[in-house]
């Protein structure tokens, strides 16, 4: 059997120079797959005709504690850097068209290698952030979609990733001999999954075999059509050779960070920027959950989706408390402490929110953080029970997020 331990998961951004990375403090990982096959029955017959299948649909649900890295947001959006200090931050036009893969290397018990379960081509449906008490591990999910899963294994059981960087002149040929390439056993004279060109501008495209590459054999050479210094070329195979690398234990970042390593902050921008004072106090969970609407197309003639994008986004943020002032709804309204009169009718619909992770609870080091604006209240609730000091919960919506490491790009 294969146990959590030795299911070792993986991702492969397919655009842009950046590369592969291990997935760290994963949780729990689920992947139903729906085959999307429909009977096909006719008048006059007993019993089906046949099945019409098309393409499967790819659920991918992955969970994580919060370790203060932003690495896979940046995995996820094919982007390196872009979420860091002195960067413009991550948004949600960023998540539109970039795709990837997820692959986990498993080995049983007996640490036999078994195959390599490999969904290809998945983009991001939807994230979420979640303190779910004061003392809680902060948490964070993801969903993914797409249309294929294959597991790899016996002669082919091994997925490569490779990147090979042109020099000057004809470098046009790339050996694989090292981890040499296996044929896929369904696809005759195919070994290559995938073949990306990145240019030194950063222009991704997707290489046809035949016209934009080939792989030979005999020689176990990739060679490129077209190729200019400084390109990036991204391949992808199956091997009985196993990769360099599986997965890298990451013994820098946290274990996992708690509830008493955030900070939450809500405003209205138009009184300002953030201070202190908009610091929510007295909170006992914060969610922040993004969801993507996504419409990405096929075309007639290929089963594959050719198009990516994103129609509307989706932010909301629930804000439970034990109810003891109305800092939130103060906030809410854009008032000052005290204030005299806190109306929901002239609750803000320009609000800000600001969570900020550090890297332990001292709060000294940002690790990143994530500004949501444009959000607007859609719920209040008091809620007194028996027995029970007064809850209090507060949703808000928007449509657009930041995350950073900058305090500038936060604003705070």
């Amino acid at each position: 059997m294969i146990s959590f331990s030795y299911y070792r998961p993986r991702i492969f951004p397919v655009l842009g120079n950046i590369h592969d990375a291990e997935i760290d403090r994963a949780q729990s990982i689920s992947v139903p797959t729906t085959l999307n096959r429909t009977k096909v029955e006719e008048i006059g017959r007993d019993g089906a005709v046949g099945y019409l299948a098309t393409s499967p649909s790819v659920a991918y649900t992955l969970s994580q504690f919060e370790y203060g890295n932003i690495e896979l947001y940046e995995k996820l959006t094919n982007q390196t850097a872009h979420g860091e200090s002195g960067e413009d931050g991550i948004t949600q036009t960023d998540f539109k068209t970039p795709y990837f893969d997820i692959c986990a290397y498993m080995v049983d018990d007996d640490e036999t290698f078994r195959g390599t379960v490999w969904y290809p081509a998945l983009r991001t449906a939807g994230f979420s952030l979640n303190i779910s008490e004061p003392q809680a591990v902060i948490e964070r999910s993801f969903d993914f979609v797409g249309e294929s899963a294959v597991v790899w294994q016996g002669a082919n059981k091994y997925v490569i990733y490779g990147y090979h960087t042109a020099g000057s002149g004809s470098d046009t040929d790339i050996d694989l001999s090292a981890k040499p390439p296996v044929l896929d056993p369904d696809t005759t004279s195919t070994y290559m999954l995938r073949v990306v060109r990145v240019t030194a501008a950063g222009v991704s495209s997707v290489l046809v075999d035949g016209t934009d590459f080939t792989y030979t054999d005999g020689t176990k050479t990739l060679a490129i059509t077209s190729i200019t210094a400084d390109d990036v070329i991204k391949y992808w195979y199956t091997s009985g050779t196993a990769p360099t690398t599986q997965f890298t234990d990451n013994d820098t970042d946290a274990a996992g960070l708690m509830g008493d390593c955030a900070s939450i902050y809500l405003y209205v921008p138009a009184s300002g920027s953030p201070t202190s004072s908009d610091y929510i106090y007295r909170l006992q969970s914060v969610g922040l959950d993004v969801r993507f609407d996504r419409e990405d197309l096929r075309e007639i003639g290929n089963k594959d989706v050719v198009l990516r994008g994103v129609k509307n986004t989706t932010v909301t943020a629930t804000l439970g408390r034990k109810v003891e002032q109305w800092t939130i709804e103060e906030a809410l309204r854009g008032a000052i402490a005290d204030y005299g009169k806190i109306d929901v009718e002239e609750f803000s619909d320009e609000l800000a929110l600001i969570v900020k992770i550090f890297t332990d609870n001292t709060k000294t080091t940002l690790a990143y953080g994530v500004v949501c604006t444009g959000m607007s209240p859609t719920s209040v609730n008091v809620s007194p029970s028996v027995g029970n000091y007064t809850d209090g919960e507060t949703t808000i919506e928007g449509t657009s997020f930041t995350i950073s490491q900058d305090t500038t790009v936060l604003g705070i």
